[in-house]
């Protein structure tokens, strides 16, 4: 499957406000359906969880997503392989075998169908997959014409959303009700509107989430800041942030409600906490602090399990990367 032009989804978004009004009364309840769902399926909070852990030394993790209890999953950039455990344990198992000049990055777990999406490269050739969550079957794998450097993504009702950190537009691969793939060409969503077009050098595009509303936010590694994007249209307006040190960078983000967390959005071993706000001209982002703790270094991408908040750490720059150890941190998600 390779990309094609783009195609419209079966249901159309109205204007930016009219968008966020119909939703004010939903965002307080639910995120996306999967996100949601998601957090149905976490046990509740655990006091006696770890504060941190240890993942296979060398393996210059990246992405990290939490499936059913306690699950996660952790993505290599050193050899692509895709490793699962379990948060409360600290056990660590190969979901997926690594192979030679494969990386992957963001990772994405759906409830509805257990696939574990990934995105990456083989070597200069970008790649959409989709495993198998328990069995580690390859049920999909997308070359995407075109892509630079797929780096995130998140799984909506009728869309996996990929974001290419040197291409100004978003990939979609259609996904039934069972969020299993349907086959249907890739959409191709360009960034117009507000968004800062990619300088050829720095990393532009880089965090993605749904917002309740559903439409999507990205942050911006180079640029900084927090995006809406319109799924249909690719429309796209910067979200003000009221408080705090303002949102100068960004990797990961992750989204509960209508609270947003941001990888790395206001310093390098920390993560911005935003409370996402309603309003008739749209979304806007209130400062609500920030979470470190000195087992930081270098956090790359986050989720939500167990009532608290696991980041990876990936420790860009670290010397000897290929033997270097590497563990996820535990923080408070409130």
């Amino acid at each position: 499957m390779t990309a094609s032009a783009s195609v419209p989804l079966p249901s159309a978004l109205s204007r930016r406000g009219a968008l966020v009004l119909a939703a004010v009364t939903a965002a307080t309840a639910a995120t996306a359906s999967t996100g949601a769902a998601r957090a149905a399926a976490d046990p509740r909070r655990l006091p006696d969880a770890p504060e941190t852990v240890r993942l296979p030394a060398g393996i210059r993790p990246e992405g990290i997503t939490s499936g059913p209890g306690t699950t996660f999953y952790v993505g290599s950039l050193a050899d692509g392989r895709i490793v699962t455990g379990d948060l409360l344990t600290g056990t660590v198992d190969v979901l997926l075998p690594g192979a030679p000049g494969r990386q992957v990055r963001g990772l994405f777990w759906d409830a509805r169908s257990g696939l574990v999406w990934a995105v990456g490269n083989v070597g200069q050739e970008a790649h959409v997959w989709a495993v198998d969550g328990e069995s580690g079957e390859v049920v999909l794998d997308v070359v995407v014409e075109g892509g630079l450097f797929l780096n995130d993504l998140v799984v909506t009702d009728e869309v996996v959303w990929v974001t290419d950190s040197r291409v100004d537009r978003l990939v979609g691969i259609p996904v039934g009700s069972d969020g299993q793939p349907t086959g249907g060409d890739l959409i191709v969503l360009e960034l117009t509107g507000e968004w800062p077009a990619y300088d050829g050098t720095n990393l532009n595009a880089n965090g993605i989430r749904e917002l309740p509303d559903g439409s999507l936010v990205l942050n911006n590694s180079r640029y900084g800041g927090l995006w809406q994007v319109d799924p249909v249209t690719g429309e796209t307006v910067e979200i003000p942030v009221l408080g705090g040190p303002g949102i100068i960078g960004g990797d990961g983000l992750e989204i509960d409600g209508t609270t947003l967390y941001n990888v790395r959005g206001s310093g390098p071993n920390r993560v911005s906490v935003l409370e996402l706000v309603a309003t008739e001209d749209g979304w806007t982002a209130r400062w609500r602090g920030a979470r470190t703790d000195e087992t930081l270094d270098v956090p790359s991408t986050a989720t939500l399990s167990g009532g608290w908040l696991w980041v990876v750490n990936a420790r860009f720059g670290v010397p000897s990367a290929g033997t270097a150890e590497y563990w996820v941190t535990r923080l408070p998600a409130r």
